[in-house]
């Protein structure tokens, strides 16, 4: 395997320095977990991707603003020099407030993988018992159709799967089954 550009390590150390909040530091890992089961999906680095995803949303306490999310988080990250589609993949996961295009796997894997984070935890919320190992990758495809179920949770950002070569049950399947790894570590 190459040496990662970030280990996981440290991007929990950056998340633990720039993000106050307990739900966006869940986020934060639950978005790395589902990068890290996109990457052994699509045969790429998982140290890298997890990292990523750990850290694409470390401006977001700080700026919450959807004109400039995600740039913040590339400043605080140029000391690291990470490689330049890393850092267009932090853009492009804000790409309609950014206007960037989203263009890689790599951009298009932190896109949908952020955001279907929250339709499962929103799924996982409404089962009795509140944990992921309820969550069937199959329910989470069907509250994907109820449009008043996690309203501000992105459709088409987590269609975006079906650019990685994936259908929205594999995706769902890689996704539940990478947030359940971490599920002591999301409350959940």
């Amino acid at each position: 395997m190459e040496n990662s550009a970030l280990t996981v390590q440290q991007a929990e150390e950056l998340l633990s320095r720039y993000v106050t909040s307990d739900w966006l530091k869940k986020h934060s890992l639950a978005s790395g977990a589902v990068m890290k089961g996109l990457a052994e999906r699509l045969n790429r680095n998982e140290e890298d991707w997890e990292a990523l995803g750990i850290i694409h949303d470390l401006d977001f306490d700080i700026t919450q603003d959807p004109a400039v999310h995600g740039l913040k988080t590339v400043e605080l990250l140029k000391d690291l020099k990470l490689p330049d589609e890393y850092i267009h993949a932090i853009k492009a996961h804000n790409a309609e407030g950014l206007g960037v295009e989203r263009k890689t796997d790599l951009d298009y894997a932190l896109t949908c993988g952020e955001t279907i984070t929250g339709l499962i935890v929103a799924t996982a919320l409404v089962m009795p018992d509140k944990k992921l190992s309820s969550v069937k990758p199959s329910s989470v495809v069907k509250r994907m159709k109820k449009k008043d179920f996690a309203r501000k949770v992105s459709r088409e950002n987590i269609m975006l799967c079906e650019k990685l070569g994936l259908s929205i049950e594999e995706f769902a399947s890689i996704a539940v089954t990478s947030m359940r790894g971490i599920a002591d570590r999301l409350g959940l």
